[in-house]
């Protein structure tokens, strides 16, 4: 039996990240649970046709309604997802579709909320609803978002963004904290808490937690990119302004800031902090190092530094990070 609550209507189109639909699924469905009393979610899933929509990772779905159908009536959350392809280069870009374009345009104007999942965002833009508003999507494809539509102010670093009655969401698995704000935003903070408890998100990340972890950039395309980023590493006790790590890599001021921004989507300075930050994060959860300590070890100089870093980047403080994900050295 379908259950009754607000209707969230997630879009179907072939090639579709699989997460991306059935990730906030789940989340919805856990407010059943944690919160009976709470009017809940009514969770369709439409596309052009019935017909099953195979998504990016070989698994078939099968559509609840058709967009046309759907279009009839009036929607309070549509959820848009995204799809990406690799180009000759092998560089991954998101996939726009005319059609998907058009009728996510159209149930746009038939819903209350509307939200975009990892590069769905680059729908909502070529659909001209991102114009004028702050957006994010995932880090692998802010660059092309900001070439194809510059009137989209494109930021890539917080795991999602609220624009009015606009979210736009990180990549992959920050479908779930934008979920759970959905959530919070329908029901409070605290039932959305429960949800994330019942998910084993240890701790609900908000807006502004950066999506951008210096361990989990990819390798580069060029080689005085990884270079640059294996200096940084290797000295986050320096100084590391733009003149220093330009002058590192022998390349002007203009042109160091122009490779940041073309090949990780961010400036010199917000990945050097993001590096000290990661480095801070590693000996928070496995040493018993003091503050000073640690901020002096990774190029902070003062706990206050680290500490308005971490408020930045994490949305917490290091002790509330120790708290929570300290871990002892294995004994002997």
């Amino acid at each position: 039996m379908q259950p009754s609550g607000k209707l969230v209507a997630i879009m179907l189109f072939p090639g579709v990240d699989l997460l991306d639909v059935t990730g906030p699924p789940e989340v919805f469905s856990l407010l059943r649970r944690e919160a009976p009393e709470a009017a809940g979610y009514r969770v369709v899933l439409a596309a052009s046709t019935l017909a099953p929509v195979t998504t990016a990772a070989g698994v078939r779905v099968l559509p609840d309604t058709t967009y046309e159908q759907l279009a009839a009536g009036r929607i309070d959350t549509l959820i848009v997802p995204g799809s990406v392809e690799a180009d000759h280069d092998g560089r991954i870009r998101a996939v726009t579709d005319p059609d998907v374009v058009r009728w996510t345009r159209a149930l746009a104007e038939r819903s209350a909320r509307v939200a975009s999942v990892c590069v769905g965002a680059h729908l909502l833009a070529a659909a001209g609803l991102l114009d004028g508003k702050r957006a994010t999507t995932h880090w692998s494809t802010a660059q092309q978002l900001r070439t194809d539509f510059p009137a989209v102010r494109v930021d890539a670093d917080p795991i999602f963004i609220r624009q009015g009655d606009v979210w736009t969401g990180a990549g992959i698995t920050a479908c779930l904290d934008l979920s759970l704000a959905l959530v919070a935003d329908d029901h409070g903070e605290a039932v959305a808490l429960r949800v994330a408890r019942q998910l084993v998100m240890y701790l609900k990340r908000t807006s502004g937690q950066s999506q951008f972890s210096v361990p989990l950039e990819p390798v580069s395309t060029t080689r005085r990119m990884e270079e640059l980023r294996h200096h940084v590493a290797a000295n986050l006790t320096a100084a590391l302004t733009v003149p220093d790590l330009a002058q590192a890599a022998n390349i002007s001021e203009r042109q160091l800031t122009r490779i940041f921004k073309t090949e990780l989507g961010t400036t010199p300075a917000a990945y050097v902090e993001s590096a000290r930050v990661e480095a801070a994060r590693a000996r928070l959860e496995s040493t018993d190092d003091t503050l000073d300590r640690i901020a002096a070890a990774c190029g902070f100089n003062t706990p206050d530094t680290l500490v308005r870093a971490f408020r930045r980047r994490l949305d917490t403080t290091p002790t509330e990070y120790r708290q929570r994900f300290h871990h002892a050295p294995p004994a002997g």
